[in-house]
C-alpha cells in the first residue's frame, strides 16, 4: 500500500528562492500511470529540486491548485450570471451613500 506524504512545514529561502518542505506520512494514495512531453518532465525536475520535492508532491500540489482555480472560476461564472438574471438596481445601493465618509469635506 502506499502512503500520501502531507506537508506538515514549508520554509522559503529568500536568499535562494527555494522552497523547503517537511512530510509526514498519513493516508493511501494510488499509483496512477501519465503520459507527459520530455521537455514538461525536464522542466519539472529542475523546478523539483530546487523545491527539494519530489514528481509526485509537485503533481499533486499542481493538480490541487488547478482544481482550486477551476472551483474559483465556476463560482465566478454562477456569480456573473446571477446578477445578469437579477442586476443590481441603483435604489439598492443607494441607502448607503449617505453613510460614506470621505475625509475631503
Amino acid at each position: 500500500m502506499a502512503y500520501a506524504w502531507i506537508c506538515i512545514a514549508r520554509t522559503f529561502d529568500l536568499a535562494n528562492h527555494v522552497d523547503y518542505y517537511s512530510y509526514n506520512m498519513e493516508e493511501p494514495m494510488r499509483t496512477i500511470q501519465m503520459t507527459l512531453d520530455d521537455d514538461l518532465v525536464a522542466a519539472v525536475d529542475v523546478i523539483i529540486k530546487k523545491l527539494k520535492t519530489t514528481r509526485s508532491a509537485f503533481t499533486r500540489k499542481a493538480l490541487r491548485d488547478a482544481l482550486l482555480q477551476n472551483n474559483i472560476e465556476q463560482l465566478e461564472k454562477r456569480h456573473k450570471k446571477g446578477y445578469e438574471r437579477h442586476p443590481i438596481s441603483k435604489a439598492e445601493l443607494s441607502v448607503w451613500e449617505s453613510e460614506q465618509e470621505w475625509g475631503d469635506q
